[in-house]
């Protein structure tokens, strides 16, 4: 484990050594990944959307029965079962929860007083400012970089939004892979650094090598942003499926979208009832067609082809940019000494300049 340490308030809040992040990837992030991030000293994050609630309470214990150090869950803030997730995580004692959508402040306060840190993930600086005026206690902020569904101003843009618009601990996504990153968003007023490519292309990832074979040899053109998946900007790797998809009309993809709704219903133990619902969930506040949340239901099997059945053909591969930056496969400790080490070395190397006065 790396002695280079940088303390930050980010670090201090979760009680971290390093100002990493591991994301709560779907179907990526699982305990083997959470637990080797946590123990190389990093925040790992635990993805609970693909699991059903059960799952995700043997998923949690299955972390703490492999570390002792602080992780988290993330969580759909619109799902109908958030509450009783952010029961588990609770009553099992998980440092923080993490939020892909802005939670509610009922929510956030109930987390809190638990003991709870909280850390939504947002993609625009309004959405950092509601959440910190809620009781956030750190945002992830990540730019169009950055993999899966994304937005359109880039990492370095929206990163100096919104550390000056709120005054918790903002941890930067969207674009990182090595310790240069790393300075450089401490420079912009970031606490830390959050990356998902970036620990998906690790060896204690347990994405099938197949399809960490198809990353390792993208370049950055080869990342791509497509709406034809779930109807929202989603940034992948492109292939062969992509393209179809891009290709593909309005009826195809809705009797796509049906199939892989069914699919998804049964894989995560829901009613059409519960379907429904969380549809309604989606589509409050957002200016969302019925279509566009039928097609929602393509991501996680899509992605599900890809992460869990390797079958590069038949599923998508969400990626950040930073994909055609990397080509190797480290363990995540090597991966956290390398990004401290690194960022040591860049501190050092940057120029001297006199005191004033």
């Amino acid at each position: 484990m790396s002695d280079v340490t940088i303390a930050t308030p980010f670090t201090e809040l979760v009680g971290v050594r390093h100002p990493v992040v591991q994301t709560g990837m779907g179907w990526v992030a699982g305990p083997r990944l959470v637990s080797a991030t946590a123990d190389a000293g990093a925040l790992g994050i635990l993805a609970s959307a693909t699991m059903t609630v059960d799952q995700l309470r043997g998923a949690v214990r299955e972390v703490k029965s492999r570390t002792d150090a602080p992780f988290g869950v993330n969580l759909r803030a619109d799902a109908g079962d958030a509450a009783e997730r952010a029961d588990i995580i609770i009553e099992e004692g998980v440092r923080v929860a993490s939020f892909a959508l802005a939670p509610s402040r009922e929510l956030i306060t109930r987390l809190k007083d638990a003991g709870v840190v909280v850390v939504p993930s947002v993609g625009a600086r309004r959405h950092a400012e509601k959440v910190a005026a809620w009781g956030a206690d750190a945002v992830i902020v990540q730019g169009g970089e950055g993999g899966g569904h994304t937005g359109s101003v880039a990492t370095t843009v929206l990163l100096s939004q919104v550390v000056d618009a709120v005054d918790i601990p903002v941890v930067a996504a969207g674009g990182f892979h090595d310790g240069r990153g790393l300075v450089a968003a401490l420079a912009y007023g970031a606490a830390g650094i959050a990356m998902g490519t970036r620990f998906l292309l690790t060896s204690e990832s347990t994405v099938p090598d197949a399809v960490k074979a198809r990353y390792l040899a993208a370049a950055v053109t080869d990342v791509v942003v497509t709406t034809k998946v779930d109807g929202l900007p989603h940034r992948m790797l492109r292939t062969e499926l992509v393209d179809a998809l891009e290709r593909s009309g309005r009826v195809s993809s809705l009797l796509r979208a049906l199939r892989h709704a069914a699919a998804f219903r049964r894989q995560s133990a829901m009613s059409w009832g519960q379907l429904v619902r969380d549809g309604l969930a989606m589509r409050h506040g957002r200016d969302m067609r019925w279509s566009q949340i039928l097609l929602a239901a393509n991501t996680p099997m899509l992605l599900k082809a890809s992460m869990v059945e390797g079958r590069t053909d038949l599923g998508v591969m969400a990626s950040g940019q930073v994909a055609g930056l990397i080509d190797d496969l480290p363990s995540c400790a090597e991966l956290v000494d390398r990004v401290m080490a690194e960022a040591q070395a860049t501190l050092a190397g940057l120029p001297r300049f006199p005191r004033a006065g």
